[in-house]
């Protein structure tokens, strides 16, 4: 409006007034181009934003953060952060906060939990702006400055104590500037920095270092080796067992093989594996899951004057620190179920369950192997089969190899039973193990390695050779598998096919209770047989005793039991069938020593023959129960006829007095101080059996005295023996399988639980754990029809799974027990933190967790548990010596620390030296001038520093 109005003056008043409108022209343009600082510039607003966020961040405080969009900052349990992006021109930032969920006043020096610049700088909560760039840092120093400025005014105009950080340099470097504000007396500044190349070596000793802190604060002309300043410093050393040396292994067998005396074969230079003596070994070599340890060695914080008190700490013998934390480095695989990651039993079950699939797809095991159905899968190599030799070998392992089973249970678990299948070391059970390692564990693998199997079994039985890995008692465990039984049955016909083929004893020789090996049983004495129930008690006994709660054995078991007899013949008659005399008891008629006779077993059945049984009585009813009490009563005729031939003259009270003590009954009348030896002994038969027509009296009364040699058998083992065979020849695909799985999945279950690994609470819960879960999810296997075929495929895969996990878990504890075996309560400590670290990636889904933690939890070593973990770092050998320079210090038995971290730091009083001020001061509290972290090796030096300012 001034201009227009001066133009309008021109017109009207012509040129005479030229002069003075220049004059004013130009004061108008000094006027218009005055700057208005009433608006903000862009560096204004930036700070301005920042500003703003930190308010934001302030009135909410940690807890709400946390409610909000905080993060966890990676493993450390009790930091969190937030950020926020900001943009200053065309270039973006990011700054973030970092803080602690709760504050339980200052960490400690070397806390885990700290962030990387706590652990630096020594400070709590923090601020950390940053370029959003492929970088991460600022590269151009004005530009990082200005930032830190633009940082540090914002903080100051909310009343914050916060220090901020600005990454600087190159990445690699780690280097960092930052500034805090500590109220309006004190600045503190930060600087850090990295060298990655060689160090220098005044810089490798602790001496050096130590004189590097003091040239922060101290004049240049001071000679440090003279001057003493009173300087804290605390020490961090880590140290990391020596890795395996192959070449070290091949000079110590060299020198083993030309000491004298020593072969000079190959087998000498085999080297051996960790496992070599654990369980598992004899199916595969694991991989040991512990590839290290790592021991940290603190020294606490303590004060020195000088730098020859550095020097000698450097000498000082790591033993000496205050603190040692170890733990062990264990291997990544532990963590991943990448599929052939991890080979063991669960990787091979799950082939099996993959068969066992494949199995209802034929009616026979010859058909996986004819032309026409070479299997279900695609790929050759799923179902290939394994050469001959491979065969061979595997035959021979089971059969020619095979030791004798035994009734051992001693290191079998007790829920191992609840699970269907076969003992650890029966023929089956080692017939399972084998398959799961033969070939790839296919189906056409499985059939080609079970009918050769069968025809290895058919010639023992036809050549009566002894089955391999068969319990030698003549009971079949019906709680096992039924291919377990069959074997069992089969192993105990051709015993008794053995002895009918060789018995030549005549009538008249008396047979030693040695002899009795050959395989019959002598029942001392058996209970009687109820009429009602029609069931028959075969238990034995010992003693003579009227006691029937006692039971005995067999004289093949216990010589000590019967004796033989100094007066063998009889008035009038020959004793045939003794197996020596019974105690003291004598005959009633004769007055001759009683005799125990060599008696037949009783009739032994599998589970399907017990079936069979009480199919048959819901089908027959009464008459079957007839035919049953007809077996009952041929075994009593058996044993009274040997006990006839035994104890010629004999009468039917003897029989009682000897088989059955509880029917024959003491007068009460008698004189209790009447001697043992007198005759005849005062006593009758018992109600029921002094009944008239008493069925006992009348088989008694029918028995021919017979000896067992001539007696018909009781069960014919040619007969049971072929229908063994026809069953093992003819079991279907699917049947195979079933009881191949559940024994598969118990041998390898009874394979793990005897692994050594102390006295481990949570791994012996874990496996007790596992046999109840393999019992409950194995049970539907056992029924006649599968209600979903689908479903149960998944729950045995998903079965698989779990028992990875107890697998991986069983060999961590082998590794680390042999390990710190000389430790058992830190071991065991070790082993209970990555249990409770593993215990989450245990689900039981089928997918994979992602788990992308690390272990790192430490135990403190005892001072009584130093020398037993110092023994896991051997003195270096001569070829890992001349290959490594040391250069250090602090070595523990010769090996130096992989990392050296120390902190150094100067106290000050605000009221005097360098920090005293005119200012009245309310408090005269030391404060930390100067600190300095140090963490490196001789390739590898990181220096932090931080100064207190007096502004």
């Amino acid at each position: 409006m001034a201009s227009s109005s001066h133009l309008m003056v021109k017109r009207e008043g012509g040129g005479g007034g030229g002069e003075k409108e220049e004059e004013e022209d130009e004061t108008l343009e000094e006027l218009e181009g005055f700057d208005d600082f009433t608006l903000a510039s862009s560096w204004e607003r930036f700070i301005s934003e920042i500003e703003a966020v930190c308010r934001l961040w302030l009135v909410d405080g940690p807890r709400n953060l946390m409610e909000k969009s905080a993060e966890h900052v990676g493993s450390r349990k009790n930091l969190y952060k937030v950020k926020c992006e900001l943009k200053h021109g065309i270039k973006l930032y990011c700054m973030e906060y970092y803080f602690k969920a709760s504050r339980n006043g200052k960490a400690a020096h070397w806390d885990d939990d700290l962030h990387d610049l706590q652990l630096s700088f020594g400070v709590a909560e923090f601020l950390v702006i940053a370029p959003l760039s492929a970088s991460g840092v600022v590269l151009d120093a004005p530009e990082s400055s200005k930032l830190l400025s633009a940082v540090a005014i914002a903080l100051s105009n909310c009343g914050s104590n916060w220090p901020a950080f600005v990454p600087v340099h190159d990445p690699s470097r780690k280097a960092y500037i930052g500034i805090q504000n500590m109220g309006t007396i004190f600045t503190r500044r930060f600087d850090g920095d990295r060298i990655g190349s060689q160090v220098p070596i005044r810089l490798m000793h602790l001496e050096g270092l130590y004189e590097l802190f003091v040239s922060k604060f101290a004049l240049y002309s001071v000679d440090f080796s003279t001057s003493c300043f009173k300087v804290h410093f605390t020490m961090k050393l880590t140290y990391r067992t020596p890795p395996y040396d192959y070449d070290d292994d091949i000079e110590s067998e060299e020198r083993e093989v030309k000491e004298p005396g020593r072969g000079t074969d190959g087998l000498n230079l085999v080297k051996t594996q960790w496992d070599d003596d654990c369980p598992w070994t004899e199916w595969y070599s694991a991989e040991d899951p512990v590839k290290g340890f790592e021991l940290i060695a603190v020294w606490s914080s303590r004060m020195f004057e000088g730098s020859l008190e550095m020097a000698e700490l450097e000498n000082a013998s790591s033993f000496d620190a205050d603190k040692w934390l170890v733990y062990p480095i264990v291997s990544p695989n532990m963590l991943d179920d990448s599929v052939g990651k991890f080979v063991g039993f669960a990787s091979q079950l799950h082939l099996l369950i993959g068969a066992l699939d494949t199995s209802f797809e034929a009616q026979f095991l010859e058909d996986f192997l004819s032309a026409e159905n070479p299997g279900s899968d695609n790929s050759k190599s799923s179902t290939a089969i394994p050469p001959p030799t491979v065969l061979d070998r595997v035959l021979k392992e089971l059969f020619h190899d095979g030791i004798q089973g035994s009734d051992s249970v001693e290191l079998e678990n007790k829920y191992s039973r609840s699970i269907k299948g076969a003992p650890l070391d029966s023929l089956f059970a080692q017939f399972c193990l084998h398959s799961l390692w033969f070939g790839s564990c296919n189906i056409r693998a499985i059939a080609f390695l079970w009918i050769e199997f069968v025809r290895e079994v058919r010639w023992c039985w036809e050549e009566s050779q002894p089955l391999p890995r068969m319990s030698i008692n003549s009971n079949i465990d019906l709680s096992t598998c039924l291919i377990h039984q069959k074997l069992q049955m089969l192993a105990i016909c051709i015993r008794k096919k053995n002895l009918f083929n060789h018995q030549n004893c005549t009538e008249n020789k008396d047979r030693n209770p040695s002899d009795s090996k050959v395989g019959f049983q002598v029942d001392l004495h058996k209970e009687p047989m109820d009429d009602k129930s029609n069931s028959y008690d075969s238990s034995l006994r010992s003693d003579w005793q009227h006691d029937p709660k006692q039971t005995g054995i067999s004289l093949s078991m216990d010589p000590k039991n019967a004796m033989p007899s100094a007066n063998l013949q009889p008035v009038d008659q020959v004793r045939r069938g003794s197996a020596g005399v019974v105690g003291s008891m004598m005959l009633l008629n004769s007055f001759q020593e009683m005799h125990a006779p060599y008696t037949q077993d009783a009739p032994i059945m599998t589970e399907d023959m017990h079936e069979e049984r009480l199919h048959a009585v819901e089908a027959f009813g009464d008459a079957f129960v007839k035919l049953s009490g007809q077996l009952e009563r041929d075994i009593l005729s058996s044993d009274m006829s040997a006990f006839k031939a035994a104890n010629p003259g004999a009468a039917f009270e003897d029989f009682i007095r000897w088989h059955s003590p509880r029917d024959w009954e003491d007068d009460e009348m008698e004189d209790k101080s009447r001697d043992d030896m007198s005759w005849p002994p005062h006593g009758k038969l018992s109600q029921r059996m002094s009944e008239h027509g008493n069925s006992w009296r009348q088989i008694w009364n029918d028995s021919p005295a017979l000896p067992v040699s001539e007696q018909k058998v009781l069960l014919d083992p040619i007969r049971e023996g072929e229908k063994v065979l026809h069953y093992l020849e003819t079991l279907r695909p699917h049947q195979l399988l079933e009881q191949m799985v559940c024994t598969a999945f118990r041998a390898s279950a009874d394979t793990l639980n005897l692994t050594a690994y102390g006295d481990y609470k949570h791994m012996k819960t874990k496996l007790s754990q596992l046999y109840l879960t393999l019992a409950s999810t194995l049970k539907p296997l056992q029924a006649k029809h599968w209600p979903n075929k689908a479903e149960l495929i998944g729950d045995l895969k998903q079965l698989c799974l779990v028992f990875e996990h107890i697998e991986k878990l069983v060999i961590l504890a082998a590794s680390i027990h042999r390990k710190l075996l000389k430790a058992p309560r830190l071991s065991e400590a070790i082993f209970s933190d990555y249990f409770n670290f593993y215990l989450p990636k245990m689900g039981t889904c089928l997918a994979s967790i992602c788990y992308d933690k690390e272990f790192d939890t430490k135990q403190q070593v005892m001072v009584h548990e130093r020398d037993a973990v110092g023994s896991l770092f051997p003195p270096p050998t001569a070829n890992q010596s001349w290959r490594k320079v040391l250069s250090m210090g602090n070595l523990l038995n010769g090996h130096e620390p992989i990392v050296r971290e120390i902190i150094f730091s100067v106290y000050d009083r605000v009221s005097s030296g360098h920090y005293g001020s005119n200012t009245p001061m309310t408090t005269t509290e030391e404060i930390e001038t100067h600190r300095m972290y140090i963490c490196g090796t001789s390739n590898d030096l990181r220096v932090a520093l931080s100064v207190t300012s007096w502004d």
